[in-house]
């Protein structure tokens, strides 16, 4: 894979540079990261602005039939049934170099790779590992909608995000963390947009890392066909050539009016895919077990204090995102990883639940101080679990009220 930036990103004096291997950011300058040496690097004038994503597993089925075959490293492998009807469920890149892709019939795949290994798909095995990945996924956003097994939609919003680090270095690091410890590798899009993230994340494949910012999202979309634009298929596309409308740029000519009466309510999406504009919102599976945040430092911390005053904004952080989301918790929860990586996690159940800042704040401390005792920490964090809605939070006090 290329180190060097896609060829649409412009490269401006104030874009940004990430580094893949050592999460560092720093003012581009082209090359490799200033830090590591590295030369996996994403360049880019939004890069720490847009906090949409998509996350694609590379070759998912037969990625995960290679890693525990360590024998099929280098041959080329075909994860579907062989005979009769069967299909190409996924080929590995060393296969689709000879041109079997999914979704086609395995009698032609053979014919132009007939030294591929074919292996039936094990369901209960990869659906083992996607949990393992949404595990991962998991320690960056609560706000994840699976697409399928292998792919997903995050939203790494402020006000949603489980870290004060930017979108994008979150990101670098769940890409690290499912190499390290699911044992595959996944390419990552970012942008503004669900549309245009998806898009993004084909780009780069595999093990890549690509943004669309706002900026240059109409010159992106431009010259891609319009088999490109979500929920154009085979019938759609035949339609669309017969007006002439083979490339996105050329649908944009066509006034949105004319496209719903061509196309029903489809015709407005149509148009609004193509100027980049994608207004669906990230959809959670399902709801939020804990709203948490937290922060690793730029050199480790000992002191009671320091760890205190960088607890007190993480504190803030969650009841911001409490409210945002309505909702409450009833148990505090305090994480702290020591300098030699192991995690500590020490948590206080409330009498009642409680979306205030200072709340969870004074219940942090308290766990702190057991453990604040002088080991060096580069990690912590703190949240509430337990949740539920925020009309039960934080009842008035008895005493207090009857002192006003």
């Amino acid at each position: 894979m290329s180190a060097e930036p896609i060829a649409f990103c412009p490269q401006t004096a104030s874009a940004t540079m990430l580094c893949r291997d050592c999460l560092a950011l720093a003012a581009a300058t082209g090359g490799a990261c200033p830090r590591c040496g590295s030369p996996r690097t994403v360049v880019h004038p939004e890069l720490v602005k847009l906090a949409i994503a998509h996350i694609d597993c590379d070759a998912f089925y037969a990625a995960i039939e290679k890693r525990d075959d360590l024998s099929l490293s280098d041959k080329p492998v075909i994860v579907g049934h062989a005979g009769g009807r069967g299909v190409v469920t996924t080929a590995c890149y060393v296969a689709r170099r000879y041109g079997p892709r999914s979704a086609m019939p395995m009698f032609r795949a053979l014919q132009l790779c007939p030294d591929a290994v074919v292996i039936p798909p094990d369901i209960a095995k990869y659906k083992r590992v996607s949990r393992q990945i949404r595990a991962i996924l998991e320690t960056a956003t609560p706000m994840i909608e699976p697409v399928s097994l292998d792919e997903a939609y995050l939203d790494l919003s402020d006000a949603i995000r489980l870290s004060d680090r930017p979108p994008a270095v979150l990101l670098a690091a769940v890409a690290l963390d499912v190499e390290r410890e699911v044992g595959i590798t996944i390419s990552i899009g970012l942008s503004c947009n669900k549309f245009l993230a998806k898009l993004a994340s084909d780009l780069d494949k595999p093990r890549g890392f690509a943004v669309i910012g706002r900026a240059e999202a109409m010159d992106v979309l431009a010259p891609l066909p319009v088999g490109k634009i979500l929920g154009v298929g085979a019938a759609t596309g035949r339609k669309l050539d017969a007006l002439g409308i083979t490339t996105i740029a050329a649908l944009r000519t066509v006034p949105e009016p004319d496209l719903v009466a061509r196309f029903g309510k489809f015709g407005r999406s149509l148009a609004r895919f193509a100027r980049g504009e994608d207004e669906r919102a990230v959809i959670a599976e399902r709801a939020a077990k804990s709203v948490s945040a937290e922060t690793t430092f730029a050199r480790n911390l000992r002191h009671a204090g320091q760890l205190a005053d960088v607890l007190r904004p993480l504190c803030d952080r969650v009841a911001g995102r409490l409210a945002h989301a309505g909702l409450a918790g009833r148990t505090v929860v305090l994480k702290l990883k020591t300098a030699e990586f192991q995690v500590i996690s020490r948590q206080h159940r409330l009498a009642d639940p409680t979306r205030r800042a200072e709340v969870i704040l004074q219940t942090g401390l308290s766990l702190l101080a057991r453990e604040a005792d002088g080991r060096s920490f580069r990690l912590i964090g703190v949240g509430v679990t337990d949740l539920g809605p925020a009309s039960l939070a934080d009842p008035p006090d008895l005493f207090a009220a009857l002192s006003r």
